[in-house]
C-alpha cells in the first residue's frame, strides 16, 4: 500500500510540475479540469446519483472545463483584479461557511434526511457543483497571479494535514478528552486541530521570511500579500481561519461518504483512494486566495 501511494504521489507531483512550467496557462487549467471533473463525478455518488448519471456529471463538467480553458478563459484570469469579483468571492465564502457550519452541526442524520427529500437532495447536488466550479474558478486565478503564490497558498491544507496528524498521533485526547467530530471522522483531535493551526503559522512566518530572498520575479507568497493588503498582524486570525476551514472541508467530505456508506469517494487514485479525498481540505482555501487576488 505505501508503494502504491508513493508511486501514485509521484506520477502526480510529475504531471502538476509539468503543467505549472508549461507556457501559458492552458495547461494547468485542463488538468484542474480533470480534476474537477472526476471530482463532480465521485460527488454525484456521494450524493446518491445512479453511476451513469454520475459519469455524465464527471463528462460535463469536463466539456464545461476543456472549452473554457481551450477559448482562452484562462487569459482572462487577471481580470480578476476587481471590486466585483472581490465581492463575488466574499459572498461565497460567507455562504460556504454558514451552511458547512449547518451541515456539519446536523451530522449524519440530517445529512440523511436531506438525502431522501428530493428537493433537499437535488439542491445539496447544486450546492457541491457549484463548490467544485468555484475552486476550479479560483485555482485558475490564482495561478494567474503567479506560481509561487499559488504554491505558497496550496502547501497551507498540506501542511495543516501535517500538523493536525503528528499532534493528533503524539497529543490526541492528552488536552481534550471529547474527539473533534467522532460521529463524522473518529480519528480527528481537538489537539490535532490545533497543531495544524500551529503548523500553518509557521509556514506563513517561513514564507514571510523566504519572500526577501527569492527571485524578485516570484513576487510574494500568498502571506506576503495578505500581509500587503490587510497588515502582518492579520494574519494570525486569517492561517487560524484557514486552517479550521481546511479541516471542515475534510470533514463535509467525511460526512458525506459516512451518510453514503463508503470509505473512499472513488479508487481512482491508487493508494489514496479519490480525488475529493485529497482535495476536500483546498476547495474552501482556494476561494479565499482568489479573494485575496481581486483586492490585490
Amino acid at each position: 500500500m505505501l508503494k502504491q501511494r508513493v508511486i501514485t504521489a509521484a506520477v502526480l507531483l510529475l504531471i502538476v510540475a509539468v503543467c505549472l512550467a508549461a507556457p501559458g496557462r492552458w495547461p494547468f487549467a485542463l488538468l484542474i479540469t480533470v480534476f474537477i471533473s472526476l471530482g463532480a463525478w465521485e460527488w454525484g455518488r456521494l450524493s446518491g446519483l445512479p453511476e451513469g448519471a454520475a459519469r455524465t456529471l464527471g463528462l460535463g463538467f469536463a466539456l464545461v472545463g476543456a472549452a473554457a480553458a481551450l477559448l482562452g478563459w484562462p487569459t482572462r484570469a487577471p481580470e480578476a483584479h476587481s471590486n466585483g469579483w472581490a465581492l463575488a468571492w466574499a459572498v461565497y465564502l460567507m455562504a460556504w461557511l454558514l451552511l458547512a457550519v449547518l451541515a456539519l452541526r446536523g451530522g449524519v442524520p440530517a445529512w440523511q434526511a436531506v438525502a431522501a427529500d428530493s428537493g433537499l437532495g437535488l439542491a445539496r447536488r447544486l450546492a457541491g457543483l457549484v463548490v467544485l466550479g468555484a475552486a476550479w474558478a479560483a485555482a485558475v486565478q490564482v495561478f494567474a497571479h503567479g506560481v509561487y503564490f499559488l504554491l505558497t497558498l496550496l502547501a497551507l491544507v498540506w501542511v495543516a494535514d501535517t500538523g493536525a496528524y503528528i499532534a493528533g498521533k503524539s497529543c490526541g485526547q492528552k488536552f481534550f478528552a471529547r474527539k473533534l467530530a467522532p460521529s463524522i471522522s473518529p480519528g480527528k483531535s481537538w489537539e490535532g486541530v490545533l497543531g495544524g493551526m500551529l503548523a500553518v503559522l509557521a509556514l506563513a512566518a517561513a514564507c514571510l521570511w523566504a519572500d526577501g530572498h527569492v527571485p524578485a520575479a516570484w513576487g510574494k507568497s500568498f502571506y506576503g500579500v495578505a500581509a500587503q493588503q490587510w497588515g502582518v498582524a492579520a494574519l494570525v486570525p486569517l492561517c487560524l481561519l484557514l486552517a479550521a476551514m481546511s479541516v471542515m472541508g475534510d470533514l463535509l467530505e467525511s460526512l458525506a461518504k459516512r451518510a453514503a456508506g463508503m470509505k473512499d469517494s472513488s479508487q481512482v487514485l491508487p493508494g489514496h483512494g479519490g480525488v475529493l479525498d485529497r482535495i476536500d481540505g483546498l476547495l474552501p482555501v482556494l476561494p479565499v486566495g482568489a479573494l485575496l487576488v481581486a483586492l490585490s
